[in-house]
């Protein structure tokens, strides 16, 4: 494989290259009057271009980018001052909120096409698509890259919108209203975000004590999302509050699996010494397990 890099580029836009080079993509990306190109063996069968506009904005351009979103593994908001100025933590946020489980969400340096933004990355694809600056645009983009229909948009906003409401419901200690947001967020099906969601309502029944309930909203998000770090704490919590240690041992055990490094976080820390006083006296502490 053979690169050519033209000066002046970012680093995040050379990252995004990178990770395109890595995947044997062929893509040409502008960055004002510099051009990076990538030229792997053997040569694709199509020259495709990165889209610069946001999907729906054409037919032509929705189907361009539909087709090229089908694998979609990563996208990556740039929040560089200019894109800042222009509303990107707010498209990081719903881009996020509404991100399939299979898709992950980063922030990032600057793209290269300052003015435009916000501007989103799409990975493998190095697909650059640009003014994102909006929930509803955000939204569509993200739609499109999680390959779903124009009709789940509304309904997804709508739902994310109801999560938001009952997580401020329950840090009022408003529990069964929380639950009832997140129901009705739940009915609504939105194409993405959804195992969140199930996520708080287990927390909103923790703490109403409906443990059953809890533990199925638990085990649903962990369906949706088999590495769902949040919802397998949950789970270990659902297990403490029913006496189950050895269960909620197990639960935690699986977040260190999955992330070794939560084991310096306070609230793990907080969960662990609290598991091993009712496990110290059948000599069987979490950290022996570690």
């Amino acid at each position: 494989m053979s690169v050519i890099l033209a000066h002046g580029l970012s680093p995040p836009l050379i990252e995004v290259m990178m990770a395109v080079a890595l995947q044997g993509t062929h893509s040409v990306l502008p960055n004002s009057n510099q051009y990076i190109l990538w030229f792997p063996p053997p040569p694709p069968p199509t020259n495709q271009k990165p889209l610069s506009t946001l999907p729906g904005k054409s037919k032509r351009h929705r189907t361009r980018l539909t087709k090229a979103a089908a694998e979609t593994r990563e996208i990556r908001v740039c929040t560089n001052r200019t894109c800042r100025k222009q509303g990107s933590f707010q498209t990081l946020e719903v881009v996020t909120d509404l991100a399939p489980p299979d898709i992950t969400v980063k922030s990032s340096g600057c793209l290269g096409r300052c003015g435009s933004g916000p501007n989103v990355a799409i990975l493998p694809q190095g697909i650059i698509v640009n003014h994102c600056g909006t929930a509803a645009k955000a939204a569509q983009f993200m739609a499109t890259a999680a390959s779903v229909s124009d009709g789940d948009i509304s309904k997804s906003l709508e739902a994310l919108a109801l999560r938001k409401t009952a997580q401020a419901e329950s840090d009022h200690a408003n529990f069964s209203k929380a639950e009832e947001l997140l129901s009705r967020a739940i009915d609504l099906q939105p194409f993405g975000g959804i195992h969140v969601i199930y996520k708080y309502r287990s927390l909103a029944r923790l703490a109403m004590r409906n443990y059953s309930g809890a533990l199925e909203d638990a085990r649903e998000a962990l369906r949706l999302a088999p590495r769902y770090l949040d919802a397998y704490m949950c789970e270990g919590d659902v297990f403490m509050a029913m006496e189950e240690y050895d269960a909620a041992e197990k639960s935690y055990l699986t977040c260190l699996q999955i992330d070794p490094s939560i084991r310096r976080s306070k609230s793990f820390k907080t969960r662990v010494e609290k598991l091993n006083e009712y496990l110290t006296a059948a000599n069987t502490p979490l950290n022996q397990h570690e």
